[in-house]
């Protein structure tokens, strides 16, 4: 809350204004009780300083001071601090240079290299010619440099805490600073029952300005009304600014921002729905493997029904099972979104959320947006950043307010995005899918899932940076088998697919045995294969084709050379599709050639974001025969 009169900082209104908002803390009111202390004892402000005494400061220290505290003791000749640990500024004769009695200079200036900025360079040098301002502290100490100014012949001052072992605070002048106290103040106060005043209402009435302006789709606006009442401590500023913050993030459930605390609101259980299991994902994100589970914070007193459904809810979340479902006609909108995000068209589910935001209604007036979303293994990795800033901008809760326009879809068509390099940092240059035509994914256990398998399971939890498939070799399976675990969807053309970006390092061999005809039982069914070598050319590219139950006709391309069984159609063949094709384009063509005739596509962003419910398939290699002779390597890595 700045204060000005012609141009100019008030320093009297604001000074005033403090000294008559301040109210003692536990430890003031303590003394107070003692009857040590009285409240003259404790005023904040001093007399003004005379024009003649900050002259005479200014002779004995050689400057002119800076506009802004010149300024400050014209109001009051020193002042008494009771947050932080500088405890009071001295009055004009009171104050001197510093002169570095630690001899701090030395060690900041052996830590510069030629690629030190210009603001380490002006801090290396600040210990020898600051002005120190404070009288009592708690070995801390205020320091103006002369040397670190701006257009308006400020000096900026430091804040270094002796005891902390850390870098000073800076701020870019003695008015920034005094500003800032004048925040913590408030925001040591805000919770004290009672303590309300001109200014408090003010900002209150701000935060629910910003709750306005937020739910009409105007979020930047909120942000600014939200930040400033936040530095005041003003209660619910915080944790809407936090929702705001995690869908500007976006990312959801896998990726996005850092570690979301919704403060206060977190104990409201009207919220709890919305807000815990965004915090239960971003506490996951941070787990690594075989690290012992850590405690899942709420940061703040709750009760127990409210703890409970915490736990409960970071457990439906840690085993994938957790599902956002709000009330409503959203909450109808959002189960439609969900299968069709967990069947992988991710793009299909947010044009349904995003349409149905006008209808969003909170359960309370302190929840600004479906933050919930982000919380849910599926519908979490569909709120990306750019979706994130869309639903803050589109009105919602029957507010009125400019449609923003629609982000693009993420999906490429096709499967010609598999040549892509870099494809979601995949750990191995080869993948493989089945696809199985008019088929609903559950189908796929009973055609091709393992014997005795679980069937489809929910994708499981990975955290950040962490590749969600699991390569290694099963304990219980035979050395020559080769169980896919496939991830999987259908696409828009009514394939059931199952996708293994991280096959075992090897490729179609001696024993290997296509699953496309044993899929095929209902229908047509296709198996690609490919594994790159160098420079991205396809070490190995297999395609075999089913149809009831029989393999029509299958191809294994090595290199150059073509193994082909059954009559293999001339827009599929790679010899034709081939044809005078640079080594860098022949993956594409061969990926081109699969979509085109058959229709065929994969959802890059589901498989990329690991959402998919997983299956693993039976070996899709066979077991060695009579005479027939096979080897292989375990390699185990030890500490």
């Amino acid at each position: 809350m700045i204060e000005k009169s012609e141009n100019h900082f008030d320093w009297q209104r604001f000074l005033r204004r403090w000294q008559e908002e301040w109210v003692p803390d536990e430890d003031d009111a303590e003394e107070l009780a003692e009857g040590g202390t009285t409240l003259a004892d404790l005023a904040l402000a001093a007399p003004p300083a005379t024009e003649a005494e900050i002259a005479a400061a200014e002779e004995r220290l050689g400057t002119r001071l800076p506009p802004s505290y010149r300024a400050f003791l014209r109001a009051s000749n020193g002042w008494r601090l009771d947050e932080g640990s500088i405890y009071r500024l001295g009055a004009a004769h009171e104050i001197g240079w510093f002169g570095d009695p630690f001899d701090m200079t030395p060690a900041y200036q052996q830590g510069l290299t030629e690629r030190s900025t210009e603001q380490e360079v002006l801090l290396a040098g600040m210990w020898r010619r600051a002005l120190q301002l404070e009288t009592d502290s708690d070995m801390s100490y205020a320091l103006l440099d002369p040397g670190d100014t701006d257009e308006d012949g400020e000096w900026a001052l430091y804040v270094y805490k002796g005891w902390s072992g850390e870098f000073p605070d800076r701020y870019p002048s003695f008015h920034a600073y005094m500003q800032r106290m004048y925040q913590d103040f408030h925001s040591a106060r805000a919770s004290l029952p009672g303590f309300v005043n001109d200014t408090t209402r003010a900002l209150d009435a701000d935060v629910e300005r910003a709750r306005e302006e937020s739910l009409s789709g105007r979020w930047e606006t909120a942000r600014e009304l939200l930040t400033e009442a936040e530095r005041y401590g003003r209660p619910r500023a915080w944790g809407m600014l936090q929702q705001l913050a995690a869908l500007a993030h976006g990312g959801g459930y896998h990726g996005g921002g850092g570690y979301y605390g919704f403060g206060e609101l977190v104990d409201d259980p009207r919220y709890t729905g919305e807000l815990v299991p965004v915090m239960a994902a971003a506490h996951l994100r941070d787990e690594r493997p075989g690290a012992s589970p850590r405690r899942f914070l709420l940061g703040t007193a709750t009760d127990d029904g409210v703890t409970e459904a915490a736990d409960a809810i970071l457990a439906a979340v840690r085993d994938g099972s957790y599902r956002y479902a709000p009330d409503g006609a959203f909450g109808e909108a959002v189960a439609e979104a969900w299968k069709s995000a967990r069947r992988g068209d991710t793009d299909a589910a947010w044009r349904l959320i995003r349409a149905a935001l006008p209808s969003w209604s909170p359960p309370g007036p302190d929840l600004l947006a479906p933050v919930g979303l982000l919380g849910d293994p599926v519908l979490g990795p569909v709120v990306t950043r750019e979706r994130g800033l869309e639903l803050l901008a589109t009105p919602r809760a029957g507010q009125d307010g400019a449609v923003p326009d629609p982000v693009p879809d993420l999906d490429p068509p096709g499967l010609c995005w598999l040549a892509e390099p870099m494809r979601w940092n995949a750990p191995h240059g080869s993948y493989r899918c089945l696809w199985v035509e008019d088929a609903e994914p559950e189908a796929l256990p009973g055609l091709v899932g393992e014997d005795g398998g679980a069937g489809l399971t929910a994708a499981p939890s990975r955290p950040a940076g962490w590749f969600p498939y699991d390569v290694r070799q099963r304990d219980e399976s035979a050395p020559w088998e080769d169980r896919a675990v496939v991830a999987v969807g259908r696409t828009a053309s009514g394939w059931a697919f199952g996708f293994d970006t991280a096959p075992r390092p090897s490729e179609p061999g001696n024993f290997f045995v296509s699953p496309a005809a044993v899929a095929s039982r209902g229908g047509r069914a296709v198996v690609l294969w490919a594994r790159r070598g160098r420079d991205g050319v396809p070490a190995v590219f297999h395609l075999s084709v089913a149809e009831r139950g029989e393999e029509l006709y299958a191809y294994t391309l090595r290199g150059t050379d073509v193994e082909r069984t059954g009559p293999v159609p001339a827009a599929l063949d790679p010899e034709q599709v081939l044809h005078d094709v640079d080594d860098a384009d022949r993956e594409r063509r061969l990926l081109a050639a699969v979509q085109d005739e058959f229709g065929l596509s994969l959802p890059r962003h589901a498989l990329a974001e690991g959402i998919l419910p997983h299956l693993t398939t039976r070996s899709w290699n066979r077991a060695p025969r009579e005479g027939e002779s096979y080897a292989y390597v375990t390699v185990r890595l030890g500490r």
